[in-house]
């Protein structure tokens, strides 16, 4: 589709300066001021380096099955690195291996059972791919989006824990809207499929010789697989938040720390109430 030559390199070069520029121009940042230019400049050049290295040793993983489960054990713990990393900024990042593998582990193991998907490389290294970089995105998404509004209405969980809602109840009346909503991205993707876009495993099937037919029916089924995935990461992410086994620490101070300490308040506050 691409030919790989030097203006492939220079025009790839051009769009990640664009980028870079349009973000810097614009004062993209995080919340604790962190310009996204730099972000995204890091991650281009990354993410060559990274596929130009995949694209060498994937060609020996795919020939033995102990190289392709270790290579697909590498894809889960980058994805758990990666969103922890987003989620939170303390000890507590490695629980989002939880809604990761949650959502991702029964699909696979489904797939494999029924032979919908080979035990070959070619074809569980991308299905296992795709899943994955969906639990990632739905596991950043809700739990970013869940530990933010449980620090911006933490008052209403306190509120909540003074009329005599258990600290989960009370973090899951707050949060569960705001995680709900890392569904909407699917959602939209799926609903728009073939109206809007092509995704890419439908049109990589049609580049690769497939039927239009067989190229829908591959699509449609990683499109409900990632509805499966993300909905099981979401429902997991946001119960761990609101557990508080993920939360924040520091002055940005998020919810896990203070909400945490408002539970012994609030039980105060109850038993004042309700004597």
């Amino acid at each position: 589709m691409l030919p790989v030559n030097a203006t492939l390199g220079v025009v790839l070069a051009v769009l990640l300066v664009a980028a870079v520029g349009v973000a810097a121009l614009a004062r993209l940042a995080d919340g604790r001021g962190r310009g996204y230019a730099r972000a995204i400049a890091a991650s281009g050049v990354r993410a060559a380096v990274q596929l130009a290295a995949v694209s060498y040793v994937i060609g020996f993983v795919v020939r033995s099955v102990p190289l392709l489960l270790a290579f697909i054990a590498l894809m889960f713990l980058v994805a758990v690195r990666t969103s922890g990393r987003r989620v939170t900024n303390n000890g507590t990042w490695w629980w989002t291996a939880v809604p990761i593998g949650a959502g991702v582990a029964p699909v696979v193991v489904a797939l494999l059972l029924t032979g919908l998907v080979p035990v070959k490389g070619i074809a569980l290294i991308p299905i296992t791919g795709i899943l994955i970089g969906g639990g990632l995105t739905a596991t950043v998404l809700g739990g970013r989006r869940a530990l933010d509004e449980l620090h911006a209405r933490r008052g209403e969980v306190e509120a909540g824990m003074a009329l005599g809602l258990l600290d989960r109840e009370a973090r899951l009346e707050i949060a569960r809207p705001a995680a709900s909503d890392a569904l909407l991205p699917g959602l939209d993707q799926t609903r728009t499929v073939g109206l809007v876009t092509l995704p890419g495993a439908f049109v990589g099937m049609l580049l690769g010789g497939a039927s239009p037919v067989l190229a829908g029916a591959v699509q449609l089924f990683v499109l409900v697989a990632l509805m499966v995935v993300q909905a099981v990461a979401v429902a997991v992410v946001l119960e761990l938040v609101a557990r508080g086994r993920i939360h924040r620490d520091g002055a940005g101070g998020a919810a896990g720390a203070v909400v945490g300490g408002a539970g012994g308040e609030g039980r105060r506050w109850a038993r004042w109430l309700w004597g």
